[in-house]
């Protein structure tokens, strides 16, 4: 469920008009609800009651500091994979007891920034990575609490680009690795061994890899808790499925949440998981203004002001965004276009030959179900300016990331020497 829909012939969010915010604010221009992140976090949250588990949204998916505050205030930690996001998660005001720090690249920097906050845990995905870490706590005077993440040889994810679960992903290790490289860390006076972690990719729409990953992970607990190594949590990382209308329906929250209480019944152990686009993603949309239509034989181009550069995951993913006018046409017949941006790429096309009510130079457009992985991931392409953000909550609504103009990119250039003098 999303606070999008149709009031008197408009597109809303929550209590706002989208026409009166693309007006205001100009676009391309992304919407987030207030309303649409705290109900999906209550949801998830709520599925698992009366357990009480730990739920780290996935700063990638969506790292605006507004966002992760409006989480935060619900109780929600941060799943980060940089310095970076740490730092936003930190800003925004989840507490460091409640960040997990992920990803398979951490540098020593970046761990000895994590250890310093005191973070929750840090998933370690290498050996080489395990002796960076020690070596650093051993500096630092700390014993960081981590967690070894598991590459289960289980594939799953909406994408090739998002299955990280195979034995030929670039993350984690291997079972038998993971085992050892565990009780290795047990033993070292530097780390605090507290778990195993494991996700195996993102828009999972079966439960059933997700089971197997966590029946692997549960044999695995049972194995070192039997050598007499404790094992307090697990994290079971993100990947549950959103909508995206042309889709089968992923599974439910709840139906999620009984299948892992099903494979960690009778366990005494502690739960993470680290959603994102299961909050975000519907919660979001990025409004567009069409430029103009170019007509063509086979059938028309519809030319919006939004790109590749705002929006890529149509480009690098092959995704499928619904597209609702913001005024709603009264019976009118449907025409096939072309949707595309214009960036000087062909694979700056959003769809081809998709049916949408007739639209002409002006009209306004939102791309649905584009909250995770929209703005996270736009760039200044071709110059283009940064997208805005606007968070919608009831009938306010503020710009929390302003549109970064040609002057805020050129500010951070210079001509060297050679090129200055006269």
């Amino acid at each position: 469920m999303n606070h999008f829909e149709y009031r008197d012939g408009v597109l809303c969010c929550e209590g706002v008009r989208l026409s009166d915010i693309a007006e205001a604010v100009g676009t391309p221009v992304y919407v987030y609800s207030t309303a649409t992140l705290e109900r999906h976090y209550d949801v998830f949250k709520s599925a698992f009651a009366p357990r009480d588990v730990l739920v780290a949204f996935a700063v990638k998916a969506n790292a605006n500091i507004a966002v992760l505050a409006t989480l935060a205030r619900k109780g929600a930690g941060a799943d980060t994979v940089s310095a970076g996001e740490i730092e936003r998660a930190l800003r925004a005001g989840v507490p460091a007891s409640r960040i997990i720090f992920s990803g398979v690249g951490k540098t020593a920097g970046e761990l000895a920034f994590a250890v310093k906050a005191g973070v929750h845990q840090i998933n370690v995905e290498s050996i080489a990575e395990l002796e960076t870490l020690s070596q650093c706590a051993a500096t630092l005077g700390a014993r960081p609490a981590i967690a070894i993440r598991v590459n289960p040889d289980v594939g799953a994810g909406g994408h090739d680009k998002i299955s990280t679960g195979r034995s030929d992903a670039k993350f984690g290790v291997s079972v038998d690795q993971a085992l050892a490289l565990y009780t290795r860390a047990h033993a070292d006076p530097n780390l605090a061994a507290k778990g195993l972690a494991v996700h195996i990719g993102s828009q999972i729409r079966q439960l059933d890899p997700l089971e197997a990953a966590f029946r692997t992970l549960r044999g695995m607990a049972e194995q070192l808790r039997a050598q007499g190594i404790s094992v307090e949590r697990l994290d079971l990382g993100g990947g549950l499925g959103v909508p995206y209308f042309h889709e089968p329906d992923p599974p439910t929250p709840t139906a999620y949440a009984a299948m892992v209480n099903r494979v960690f019944d009778g366990l005494d152990i502690a739960l993470a998981f680290e959603p994102g686009r299961m909050i975000a993603g519907n919660a979001g949309v990025l409004l567009s203004r069409v430029i103009r239509v170019q007509e063509r034989a086979e059938r028309p181009i519809l030319v919006l002001d939004a790109g590749m550069n705002d929006l890529i995951r149509p480009a690098i993913y092959d995704a499928y965004h619904d597209i609702k006018p913001l005024s709603q046409a009264q019976s009118a017949p449907l025409q096939k276009y072309d949707v595309v941006g214009p960036i000087c790429e062909t694979g700056d096309t959003f769809t081809r030959n998709r049916a949408l009510p007739p639209l002409g130079p002006g009209d306004l457009v939102a791309f649905m179900t584009a909250g995770a992985y929209g703005a996270v991931m736009a760039s200044t392409y071709n110059a283009r300016a940064l997208v805005p953000e606007v968070l919608v909550a009831g009938d306010k609504y503020e710009i929390v990331r302003r549109r970064w103009t040609l002057e805020d990119q050129l500010a951070l250039e210079h001509k060297p020497s050679w090129l200055s003098a006269p």
